[in-house]
């Protein structure tokens, strides 16, 4: 049976900056809850941070140039929260390695687990096309990456991937 890694946030766990969750009740989701497919992380936990905690966007870039250095990871006042959230990634890619994960299902607008959009940086609550450090981190090391909106397709590839 193929795992799947998935933000902690969608099995409702209280872990997103402001202290909640963000269940997803999508019957194909809940159908790999009940089929124990599922290894949850909170990336932004697991590097170091608190619930709850100030929001962060990617300043200068998207996930990837945050990995490669040339960007970074700011809350509101400017506090530099980068090395939590390299550390929280790095930490998932570890997860989905010891699991054989080879799909990932993440939080969309998520500094950290954004998909295909995370917010713009200037805290104005526009999202802008790019991916979260985590997200790049996992696609780098060739685990496929899904939103938490687009698990018609995720269910398409789990199903070729377990033939």
């Amino acid at each position: 049976m193929e795992r799947i890694l998935v933000s902690s946030c969608l099995l409702g766990t209280p872990v997103r900056y402001d202290g909640t969750g963000k269940r997803s009740d999508h019957a194909v989701f809940a159908r790999w809850r009940d089929e124990g497919r599922l290894v949850p992380v909170c990336p932004e936990v697991r590097g170091g941070l608190p619930v709850p905690r100030p929001p962060a966007e990617i300043h200068g870039g998207l996930g990837g140039d945050v990995l490669d250095g040339r960007a970074r990871v700011l809350t509101p006042d400017g506090t530099d929260v980068t090395a939590h959230f390299l550390k929280g990634a790095r930490h998932a890619l570890d997860q989905a390695r010891a699991h054989g994960v080879r799909m990932a299902i993440l939080k969309e607008r998520s500094p950290s687990c954004g998909v295909a959009r995370i917010y713009d940086g200037g805290f104005s609550g526009t999202t802008v096309p790019g991916e979260g450090v985590t997200a790049a981190l996992l696609e780098r090391g060739g685990i496929r990456v899904f939103a938490e909106d687009d698990l018609d397709v995720a269910a398409a590839h789990l199903a070729a991937l377990e033939r």
